[in-house]
């Protein structure tokens, strides 16, 4: 018994230490990287579009429009899942969004989600859609004066009238934005010459005839819906 008993706490610190040695080999395993999400790799290129995505990506999808197309806004609310989840965070699509510019309200909404730059654009991009019924449901109550005003003064000026308006300056203060940067964006001469230019590029050298139009890897999509253009880019993505 006495023999038993000297023998039994050995063990049972050896059983310990081992238990132990094991903990730290496997404590001092290296974790697996966590894979990129490339969704929040986001830049602006030589024309102001904004760029999501691997830029290395096998599949470049550019998307044409306009933030007053409620064709536009049906995308986005189904596309923003599935696109970022399945094709852009995987790294196999990298996106670019490019405004082709239809009217001062438009104008206006896309000044406003640029505010924040690349960090704060896609957040910006889906409120704005996600309001797009009720704020564009405001200017069925616009007077013909109201409306006249739109068109007059610089483009900061009539931002900031329709922003006012339409609640898209109070939907932008919600989303943590204060009125001096909301009208700072809306003053910002380089975005509303790159919009302008964005616009030119849309009519003029890519020959879109509405809103959205979509080119993967350089050639029109011919479909404003998501299903078929899921089904394009997984096409694009198995060719050779």
């Amino acid at each position: 018994m006495s023999e038993f008993r000297t023998l039994f706490p050995r063990r049972t610190a050896i059983g310990a230490l081992a238990v132990a040695a094991l903990a730290l080999t496997g404590a001092a395993q290296p974790a697996k990287p966590a894979a990129p999400r490339w969704s929040a790799t986001v830049s602006t290129n030589d024309i102001g579009a904004f760029v999501v995505g691997n830029p290395k990506a096998k599949v470049r999808l550019i998307e044409y429009f306009s933030y007053t197309c409620s064709h536009c806004a049906d995308f986005a609310r189904l596309s923003a899942v599935p696109l970022k989840t399945l094709y852009i965070d995987k790294g196999l699509v990298v996106l670019e969004h490019r405004n082709l510019v239809r009217d001062p309200v438009d104008l206006t909404a896309a000044l406003l989600a640029r505010c924040g730059g690349g960090k704060a654009f896609a957040g910006n991009h889906q409120a704005i859609f996600a309001a797009q019924k009720s704020w564009f449901g405001k200017l069925q109550t616009a007077s013909e004066a109201q409306m006249k005003s739109w068109y007059q003064g610089d483009v900061g000026e009539r931002a900031k009238k329709i922003a006012a308006f339409t609640g898209l300056a109070a939907l932008m203060r919600a989303r943590g934005f204060t009125a001096a940067q909301l009208d700072a964006c809306m003053d910002d001469g380089v975005a509303q010459a790159e919009l302008e230019g964005m616009t030119n590029i849309a009519f003029n050298a890519d020959k879109v005839k509405g809103t959205p139009t979509f080119f993967i890897n350089g050639r029109n999509a011919e479909t404003t819906q998501w299903p078929a253009l899921k089904t394009s880019l997984d096409a694009a993505i198995k060719a050779p």
